[in-house]
């Protein structure tokens, strides 16, 4: 669990990991530098279970460099992240270890949300069933680090979060599922807290976050070990392009000229690429059902 600055919450957010119906865990809780009163609540609960961990970073971090180091601390078989403004229900973390325990192949997991209900939970994804499960039909790779569990030697073995802001849960999507099975469990295993104070907020106004993610979904096609065909990379990435191109010519239709520069402008989408994404895009014949 990392924090800054969430006096407010993080009391919450460990009595629901406290009340847990698994309890073979220990609680890392690393503060960020916080100018309240973070780590007075958790070293109150320090003293009552010995099972919890505090630690101080004489300097801010950042989010993702801040979850490397609470990962350095870790001496469990798994990492699981619950961030201090959010909740885990009390069979959270039972079900995710059971999940991941029915697949040992598998390097990480992701709650499945609303997806795949046509399947029963838990179920493992190839590769290359996760790849074509992020690019064609959008599931799973948006997941934060609250709805996941890693296997923590899979973690160290790619080297941990690199630290981009904004996405680098999601670069950590990718690169764990170039190389390892993905398992699927349900939803309703954690609850996320809605609040102002939130980053995420701050990238639905941020273009250079927006430019970020798109240059991520396609660098990751590029990864060595990308599990796609090179036919069916190339299509996602020409997918990706119109998604994006379309959202340019949104806001050129809705008079955000403005904006609509500033995004062609980071992005080197071309006037070719804007037309082009007029057309359908295009699926592999065979994907994930």
């Amino acid at each position: 669990m990392t924090a800054y600055n969430r006096q407010r919450y993080i009391g919450e957010a460990i009595e629901s990991v406290l009340a847990s119906a698994y309890s073979n865990f220990e609680l890392i809780i690393v503060d960020d530098a916080s100018k309240d009163e973070t780590v007075t609540v958790a070293n109150s609960y320090k003293k009552k279970d010995e099972r919890i961990k505090v630690y101080v970073n004489e300097l801010n971090l950042g989010d993702y460099a801040n979850r490397n180091k609470a990962a350095s601390y870790a001496k469990g078989k798994y990492l699981k992240y619950l961030d201090s403004d959010d909740i885990i229900y009390p069979w959270g973390i039972a079900a995710m270890v059971y999940s991941m325990e029915c697949f040992p192949e598998a390097g990480f997991g992701l709650m499945a949300q609303n997806f795949y209900l046509n399947k029963l939970f838990p179920f493992c994804l190839s590769p290359r069933e996760s790849y074509s499960t992020f690019y064609f039909k959008g599931n799973l790779i948006g997941m934060g680090p609250t709805g996941a569990i890693i296997k923590k030697e899979a973690f160290d073995e790619i080297g941990g979060f690199t630290g981009g802001p904004y996405i680098g849960d999601t670069e950590m999507w990718y690169k764990l599922a170039c190389r390892w099975p993905l398992v699927c469990f349900p939803p309703g295993m954690v609850w996320w807290r809605e609040h102002a104070e939130q980053e995420i907020r701050s990238e639905y106004k941020d273009n250079t976050v927006k430019y970020l993610r798109y240059n991520l979904n396609i660098s990751a096609l590029q990864f060595k070990q990308c599990p796609l065909n090179e036919g069916d990379a190339a299509m996602a990435a020409r997918n990706i392009k119109n998604l994006f191109s379309r959202n340019i010519l949104k806001d050129i239709m809705h008079g955000r000229i403005k904006n609509a520069i500033q995004l062609k402008q980071l992005s080197k989408i071309s006037i070719f690429d804007i037309v082009l994404s007029l057309k359908r895009n295009k699926y592999p014949n065979e994907i994930i059902e």
